[in-house]
């Protein structure tokens, strides 16, 4: 058997490659990388290591020629690839390339063969910005991705694409925030480390946990476990252990504190952005652990392996905590991914995507006693789940769906559903829809009930317009007056060389 991997030198994906090379069904594992990428010599090693099992291919998933090689005679492919933030907001072209040129490719390449089983791993940054008002995530739930996010718009698109394929078995997993040994090092590289809200939910999975999940799909696969009725054809949430829900402002007091400090220690409150990121608590993140039994590691655990592993950084309990905050983060102002860049360089456009305006970032707390923090009390208790109206009963099984639910979904988005005729349960026949802008599109109602998709400019092009779309979608407006007022009118959007404007 041969098994195709797209991704291997990430995080998520040598962890994933080296729970491949324990299933002895495996003959073979087919790998693209890019020639340059400096952790090739990670899985460089694992091939030299697993001699014949291991067929190391080079090129590009944006080269439709290159899916064809790296396909041919696999029985299962697998797509982790992904250019992510921060790479993905410098270099925004490479990242349309990868993260949905790409998985277009694939698509066209597998929809001929018909045999395939693709799995496609999304990200929880399709939801957009959760806050205390609706913290829990889940499929189903509208996607809103944060302006300005090529890599969530670009996810976005291939994801429909794919739902809207003719491939015969497929699946689409959204990863949740994931944390994985080098993490710190490489969040205080970049102003990225500003995007993270401090009272923003965020669930962590481990790279290690997702690699055995890759790994156990096939295994219950190979047992006849798996089929349409219960994975194929689907959309999962990855989650984690509940002990791994935290905040923003929790998430970066793990790091610091094995350095001996604490975020207050390191930040100030106005060093962040108070909306337009993504991240929530998974409601059903369980799914998954259901079938595959994966979900092992404790983020707790987790960061004290950071430590052991980078044992230096603890020498930052012997620095003075002013010059870390001045050396290590004040620095980071200066690049171009931070918010102290963008007000000092006029970048009205993100500065009122991150914070609402350039008056109310002028006007953040400064000092961390008049920082009002959410009370955290609910995140690990699904009991304080509180559901938005869908239009229909989202508990129901796909084969009791009827023609009302679906038009009781469109007319919440502002829409119709024009096709006259359904046959209950069918949620996969294509059926017309048309949204609040009079636009008409085809779309399985798998797609847009069970996906959450529902067509808007984002589609087509960089183009955030939910300020507008909220004020006639009710799917849209239940998130996404969590974090903006009802009076903005703002569209945002990026032209052809990725620059971002306000209007």
């Amino acid at each position: 058997m041969i098994v195709s991997l797209l991704g291997s030198s990430g995080h998520m994906g040598i962890k994933t490659l080296e729970e491949f090379l324990k299933i002895p069904e495996i003959d073979k594992i087919k790998v693209l990388l890019e020639r340059n990428e400096k952790r090739n010599k990670l899985v460089k090693k694992l091939a030299k290591e697993n001699k014949g099992r291991v067929e190391i291919l080079f090129g590009d998933i944006s080269n439709k020629e290159d899916c064809e090689k790296l396909v041919e005679g696999a029985t299962y492919v697998f797509n982790l690839a992904a250019v992510i933030p921060p790479k993905s907001d410098k270099h925004p072209d490479l990242a349309t390339l990868a993260n949905e040129v790409g998985p277009k490719n694939l698509v066209e390449v597998i929809e001929k063969k018909p045999d395939i089983k693709f799995i496609d791993i999304t990200s929880v940054a399709l939801y957009g910005h959760r806050n205390e008002k609706h913290p829990y995530e889940r499929v189903g739930d509208p996607l809103l991705p944060s302006v300005f996010d090529v890599y969530a718009a670009n996810k976005l698109r291939s994801e429909y694409h794919i739902l809207e394929s003719d491939i015969d078995n497929f699946v689409i997993i959204r990863q949740t925030a994931m944390i994985y040994l080098e993490m710190l090092n490489a969040n205080m590289s970049d102003g990225l480390m500003f995007h993270t809200c401090f009272n923003d939910p965020l669930e962590w999975s481990t790279a290690e946990d997702s690699g055995l999940l890759m790994a156990n799909i096939i295994k219950e696969d190979l047992k006849g476990n798996l089929n349409k009725d219960n994975f194929w054809r689907k959309v999962f949430n990855l989650g984690a252990i509940k002990e791994n829900r935290v905040s923003g402002y929790e998430t970066i007091n793990a790091g610091f504190r094995l350095m001996g400090g604490s975020t207050d220690k390191f930040f100030d409150p106005n060093y962040n952005v108070t909306r337009n990121f993504h991240g929530g608590f998974y409601y059903d993140g369980d799914e998954l652990d259901k079938l595959f039994h994966y979900q092992h590691d404790n983020l707790d655990d987790y960061w004290a392996k950071i430590g052991k592993k980078y044992p230096y950084i603890k020498m930052g309990r012997i620095c003075p905590k002013g010059l870390i905050k001045s050396l290590a983060i004040k620095r980071l102002f200066k690049d171009n991914n931070s918010p102290a860049y963008w007000y000092k360089h006029n970048d009205v456009a993100r500065i009122t995507a991150f914070f609402g305006s350039m008056e109310a970032y002028e006007n953040q707390p400064k000092k961390w006693e008049d920082f009002k923090f959410w009370d955290y009390l609910p995140y690990q208790d699904l009991s304080k789940y509180e559901p938005i109206d869908y239009g229909f009963d989202i508990e129901k099984s796909d084969r009791d769906i009827t023609i009302e639910d679906l038009k009781n979904v469109a007319k919440l988005h502002g829409g119709k559903l024009l096709s006259k005729e359904f046959k209950k349960g069918d949620v996969y026949t294509k059926l017309e829809w048309e949204n609040s802008d009079g636009e008409k599109f085809i779309a399985r109602p798998y797609t847009v009930i069970r996906g959450g998709h529902w067509w808007n400019p984002l589609y087509v092009s960089n183009t955030w317009d939910f300020d507008r779309l909220a004020k006639k979608d009710a799917l849209f407006a239940a998130y996404w007056y969590d974090s903006h007022k009802e009076d903005e009118d703002h569209c945002y959007y990026m032209n052809d060389e990725y620059e971002a404007f306000i209007k």
